[in-house]
């Protein structure tokens, strides 16, 4: 009874009331960060009594499948080609404007993460209990670069759709530099992983070592047959192959010694996109990110040591929101993605492509948990994350401010 009794506790503070906020506050607010912040109130009040058995382990495991679903679908966002009803102009149709596009989506991620680093390594890594726990200041500072450049994909393209058709060509680019930002991304956490990992010595792997390299090459290459000989099941089997997709990556990651989140992400990424295109990616995205992943990421804000939310923190966290907001609007400002746009219409980007939503608190508990980000850092980063995301619909008007005051007169002028 008292497992039922923490368990619906669990999940009326993190999904019920975030929800009823949420439509409080009239909308205005993305929905993804309300649990956080209720979680990092709760643990810097302890407002929350013991006896009340909250996280519960249940919430927990059902948390942590909304995330594992919630990777799984921004690994499919990438196997489809449209992530909006809108026409398609955005996209580069030559290869002058590809490589234009690459160069602008590389930047917007290489800037970021170069900075940040660097001024983990030089500063952030030496302040008080900021120091990696595995005792690597690289790979901490590292670390600490990869969730500065981060691109919130799955929050983004919900901000994005509540942003309304007068903005989509721009909007539009910034969901198509996302996914690309996002892809890196998690490639470059698995490597991150590899390299902090001591233990990858093939003389010690086992048979379940090898099955772990081979499943997910046996995945990818099916799905690159099927994709190859145009092979489109009933909707009804490709439905059974996608736990057995989410199922098998996650497994494969966590004997590789990587974080299951990791192989949930490529799991995604590696579904033909014949399939990935007859599946509702948004609706399942859009369930676990509201009906699941709210109660890992309450917990995630909750179990926070209330400690390491102080003053101090808060200030590094603005420090690190400044030094993400500026090296991504400057990407945006040095390289485009497309031509002819306006400074302020690149600015526009450049406010999208901060976004750090619930992506950056996913990268951050994978690496808190290898021991790459101390709890203080932990804490930074996950408000950084809160703040950034909160910033994007806002700053992404002001910068088109003008058009938008221009659309309104013409509408009342017809």
């Amino acid at each position: 009874m008292h497992t039922l009794f923490s368990t619906a506790t669990d999940a009326l503070i993190f999904i019920g009331l975030a929800w009823g906020l949420w439509r409080l506050l009239g909308r205005s607010i993305p929905i993804a960060v309300i649990p956080i912040i209720i979680g990092l109130v709760l643990a810097a009040t302890g407002g929350l009594p013991e006896s009340w058995g909250v996280p519960s382990p249940l919430g927990d495991n059902i948390g942590w499948v909304g995330v594992l679903l919630l990777a799984f679908t921004a690994g499919l966002e990438t196997r489809q080609s449209r992530h909006d009803d809108g026409p398609d102009d955005a996209r580069p149709p030559t290869r002058a404007r590809r490589v234009r596009f690459l160069g602008s989506a590389g930047l917007a991620l290489l800037l970021p993460f170069a900075v940040g680093a660097t001024l983990a390594y030089s500063y952030f890594s030496g302040l008080p209990n900021w120091a990696a726990p595995n005792g690597n200041r690289v790979l901490g500072a590292i670390a600490i670069g990869l969730c500065i450049a981060v691109s919130a994909l799955p929050v983004l393209i919900g901000i994005v759709r509540e942003l309304g058709p007068l903005h989509r060509p721009l909007t539009r680019v910034a969901v198509s530099i996302a996914v690309f930002d996002d892809a890196v991304l998690w490639i470059g956490l698995a490597l991150l992983l590899l390299v902090a990992d001591a233990s990858p010595d093939p003389a010690r792997w086992s048979g379940v070592h090898v099955l772990a390299l081979v499943v997910p090459v046996v995945l990818a290459a099916l799905s690159a047959l099927v994709q190859r000989r145009g092979w489109v099941p009933p909707r009804a089997v490709i439905w059974l192959a996608l736990p057995l997709y989410l199922a098998a990556g996650a497994w494969a990651s966590s004997k590789l010694g990587l974080h299951a989140l990791l192989g949930a992400y490529f799991a995604g990424a590696i579904v033909a996109p014949l399939w990935a295109q007859q599946l509702p990616v948004e609706r399942l995205g859009r369930f676990a990110l509201l009906g699941l992943a709210p109660l890992f990421f309450g917990h995630s804000g909750l179990k926070i040591d209330g400690e390491a939310l102080g003053w101090a923190s808060l200030q590094i966290a603005g420090a690190l929101l400044l030094v993400s907001v500026l090296t991504k609007l400057a990407a945006a400002l040095l390289c485009p993605p497309v031509p002819g746009l306006s400074r302020r219409e690149a600015l526009a980007i450049g406010a999208l492509l901060q976004c750090k939503g619930l992506m950056e608190i996913v990268a951050a508990t994978i690496l808190r948990d290898k021991g790459l980000l101390s709890e203080h850092a932990f804490a930074a980063l996950v408000t950084l994350a809160v703040l950034s995301t909160l910033l994007t619909g806002p700053f992404f008007r002001l910068m088109l401010r003008d058009r938008a005051a221009q659309n309104h007169t013409a509408k009342q002028t017809a």
